[in-house]
């Protein structure tokens, strides 16, 4: 077992804790902020192994825990679970029977860094709302990995206020795999970026606009004017719905993870709010 970092992040696992099981035979089963309140696992139908898989993923969090670590306590728990390797499964909408992929170590991976990484987000969003006035700006920055998608290089180093539409969908991480984010920044900061660019590793791209592998190290001009979003057409052949995504990011990703716990934060404060004004008229 891991050893508990010295920090944790207790709004995303608060985030996590908060979602309810939400079982679910396709990926596009539960989509977009569905994922804000509820916890699946694509074919995982069982409530009670869901149950099981999710307090894992919340104690990979709690506790700071590698993938490597929570493979090690989760692969086995599928194995015995009978949910592992290739079965077939009837579809519950199209009552197809077909041969279907459960637990492997790549879905492992995927469970592990889907949650962790919009879990982070989540949190992250409520940080931002609370410490906005001090810190009004957001920074887009790209992951850790050797190669950026070429949507994802254009967003890099771009600075715009809190509130700007730009964040509601491209808050990062903006599809699978995804490691790109977004840092805070204070109005002293943003002015020093306007006058002094942004230091970061770029990646050199080919003549056709795709990324080459090398990086160097260079100052680039901060950008703090959102760009034009264009939106592609996808179908959801799941339900036959046409949708408009914004190009660059993978379709069902082009939300914020944390403005549906945020609306649920501030309902909360709202009631409080409420009872304790009536509180106060009552005693009048």
């Amino acid at each position: 077992m891991a050893k508990a970092p010295d920090i944790i992040p207790k709004e995303a696992l608060a985030w996590l804790k908060s979602k309810k099981l939400t079982p679910g035979f396709d990926y596009r089963d539960v989509w977009k902020q569905e994922h804000s309140i509820g916890f699946t696992v694509a074919k995982m139908t069982q409530i009670d192994l869901l149950s099981d898989v999710k307090a894992l993923v919340e104690d990979a969090m709690a506790s700071g825990q590698s993938f490597a670590e929570f493979r090690e306590v989760l692969k086995p728990l599928l194995v015995k679970r009978g949910w592992w390797g290739q079965q077939m499964m009837d579809d519950p909408l199209t009552g197809e029977t077909k041969t279907v992929q459960l637990g492997s170590d790549r879905r492992l991976r995927t469970i592990y860094d889907t949650n962790m990484r919009t879990a982070r987000s989540a949190g992250q969003w409520e940080r931002i709302q609370r410490t906005k006035r001090a810190m009004p700006y957001l920074l887009y920055t790209l992951g850790p990995s050797r190669e950026h998608r070429a949507e994802h290089l254009k967003w890099a180093d771009l600075c715009l206020p809190v509130d700007d539409p730009f964040w509601q969908t491209h808050i990062g991480p903006n599809g699978w795999g995804c490691k790109c984010g977004v840092r805070q920044v204070s109005k002293y900061e943003y002015d020093q970026l306007q006058k002094n660019g942004v230091p970061r590793n770029v990646q050199q791209l080919d003549d056709s606009g795709q990324p080459t592998g090398h990086v160097i190290r260079q100052t680039v001009p901060v950008r703090t004017e959102a760009p034009a979003i264009k939106r592609v057409k996808w179908v959801n052949k799941r339900t036959g719905e046409e949708e408009l995504v914004p190009d660059g990011i993978d379709p069902g990703w082009d939300y914020n993870p944390g403005t549906r716990r945020q609306a649920e934060l501030d309902r909360q404060l709202t009631s409080k709010q409420s009872a304790f004004d009536s509180d106060n008229e009552t005693r009048r």
